[in-house]
């Protein structure tokens, strides 16, 4: 029986972090809100594209609480895919849009009654022919009484 060499040990090493390394990477995403003059961030599970969102609160007597809103309506886990967070450059959204990477499907993530709700995944549709009008699609799922911030 021939004893491990140092070269052997590397390389064992070096396979065992090959197979580690997936599996100790970052599961969750974060960013901030648009709006200049809120303190939220989002987080989304990169996986499972769950979103929620925290924000500083004020609290007397205290140096103040961390606010945190859980998934709501549209906001909980999806399809297992490659999700992530884009923040617009509007300066008075308050919410983020969540990305598919894997489908190229979108949805809009924002507060709501105190949870973060997602409007409903879509791909757009491919244009017929370069003047094509773009087209409308709901901005929020029924029920939630909600509506976007408008310019």
């Amino acid at each position: 029986m021939r004893p491990f060499g140092s070269a052997a040990l590397i390389s064992a090493a070096l396979a065992l972090g090959g197979l580690l390394g997936p599996a100790l990477a970052a599961s969750y995403d974060f960013v901030p809100a648009p709006q200049t003059d809120l303190n939220r961030i989002y987080r989304i599970d990169r996986i499972t594209g769950e979103v929620s969102s925290c924000q500083y609160g004020l609290q007397e007597g205290t140096i103040g609480v961390t606010l945190c809103f859980s998934a709501g309506e549209g906001a909980g886990p999806q399809a297992p895919g490659e999700y992530g967070l884009v923040a617009s450059r509007h300066e008075r959204e308050g919410g983020v849009f969540r990305v598919n990477y894997r489908t190229g499907q979108m949805s809009i993530c924002y507060v709501f009654d105190e949870r973060v709700v997602c409007t409903p995944q879509t791909t757009p549709s491919p244009a017929t022919s370069s003047s094509a009008a773009p087209v409308a699609t709901p901005s929020v799922s029924p029920g939630t009484g909600a509506s976007p911030q408008r310019p």
